[in-house]
């Protein structure tokens, strides 16, 4: 068994999570639940395999080991039952660089891209920084019959609205950040059909999806028909899974060759393409070895949300969680505290000293949320819901 209990103190190895607080929230003495990464350690069979390596004191260039893909392929087809070709696949040097690579390359400069709020805020400020115009298509809210906001659903009506000429480009989240949506096969299928009418490409940022919560089961986008896997674009990684997000060590999966080719000679042609000496390292190891320590991860992160969840009925019922079926982040509804942006950011750090991530920044339909990382010690997060209700 793995001790998730084990307190880690990460204050001192340079970790964004704690570095960063006086610059972003103002003050240095929070308890940080933002940025999305855990609180465990690295497992250490990925700290071995990379030991093991740092044993050989020479860090030269270096080749791809030859079971790197295949390790990735098995580990796919097995979790989410995709048969991914070896040809479709390719190194890049992070998901965000990713999606600014994807408009860059694809985008004339008077192209759009269209995105889904509330959502991981990368997706509007990438294009944004890129000189692209954003479209927005917000998420419809989906309530239970006490009127409480559950999930959301697509809104295709206002998607055909939205959709013009320039629409070149959408970015889905899948499984949804912040929300923690797993979404429906249904669902995609609408989806890749309205871009293969539309001319759209579909970048299916599948981060989180080792990460499907009770019982609930990940769907790959590109998988669900052959209009998907003509527009689509997948990114994955195992580093949200395994914990290790310093190690850069991400993916492309682009089955269509037409959009394929042309891409990817422009990666190796640049050479981003090119993974360092540790990222084949450390995925090897995860995904050869990490399947019990997921499980244990997954359960554990399982019963801080019902934790979370059954603190907030009990003792703080203004704060209603959504119960994310995929991922460590959890989305709170704060609307019924009644308070204005300034005034939620008021009480949440300078009153309970938490560092969370405010819900505005995921854009429309962000207001009166905040976003907070369950993926820590069940002591850690007792704390910060007690720090909530003496507020």
């Amino acid at each position: 068994m793995y001790d998730f209990d084990k307190p880690v103190d990460r204050r001192g190895s340079g970790d964004l999570k704690h570095e960063v607080l006086l610059e972003r929230y103002g003050r240095s003495d929070l308890l940080p639940l933002w940025v999305a990464d855990m609180d465990w350690e690295t497992p250490a069979f990925i700290t071995d395999a990379l030991k093991a390596r740092l044993e050989h004191s020479l860090f030269g260039y270096t080749v791809e080991p030859k079971d790197y893909w295949p390790t990735v392929q098995r580990w796919i087809e097995a979790h989410h039952q995709w048969k991914v070709e070896r040809e479709w696949m390719t190194y890049i040097p992070g998901i965000v660089k990713g999606i600014g690579m994807v408009i860059n390359f694809f985008l004339k400069e008077d192209e759009k891209v269209i995105v889904q709020p509330p959502i991981y805020h990368p997706f509007y400020l990438t294009p944004r920084g890129n000189k692209r115009e954003v479209v927005w298509n917000p998420l419809k809210e989906k309530r239970d019959a006490a009127g409480n906001l559950v999930t959301y659903e697509m809104d295709f009506e206002n998607l055909e609205q939205v959709c013009d000429d320039k629409c070149r480009l959408l970015i889905l989240s899948n499984p949804h950040n912040p929300a923690g949506i797993v979404w429906d096969r249904e669902t995609l299928q609408r989806l890749a059909y309205f871009a293969k009418e539309h001319r759209l490409i579909v970048i299916s940022d599948e981060i989180h999806a080792d990460m499907a919560l009770f019982g609930n089961k990940h769907i790959p986008f590109a998988s669900v028909s052959e209009e998907a896997a003509e527009v689509s674009i997948t990114f994955g990684a195992p580093t949200k899974t395994f914990n290790m997000a310093g190690i850069v060590s991400s993916w492309s999966i682009i089955p269509n060759e037409e959009l394929r080719k042309p891409f990817y000679h422009w990666l190796s042609a640049n050479e981003l393409d090119d993974p360092n000496m540790f990222a084949p390292i450390a995925t090897i190891a995860a995904l050869k070895h990490g399947e019990e320590w997921r499980q244990q991860m997954l359960h554990y992160v399982e019963g801080n949300i019902n934790f979370l969840i059954d603190y907030c009925q009990q003792h703080i019922p203004q704060i209603k969680p959504l119960r994310p079926q995929a991922s460590f982040l959890v989305w709170l509804d704060c609307r019924e505290l009644g308070l204005n942006h300034k005034e939620l950011l008021n009480l949440f750090i300078n009153q309970a000293h938490l560092a969370l991530n405010d819900g505005e920044m995921f854009g429309p339909g962000g207001e009166g949320f905040m976003r907070l990382n369950v993926g820590t010690q069940r002591s850690v997060l007792k704390e910060a819901l007690e720090r909530i209700a003496l507020t």
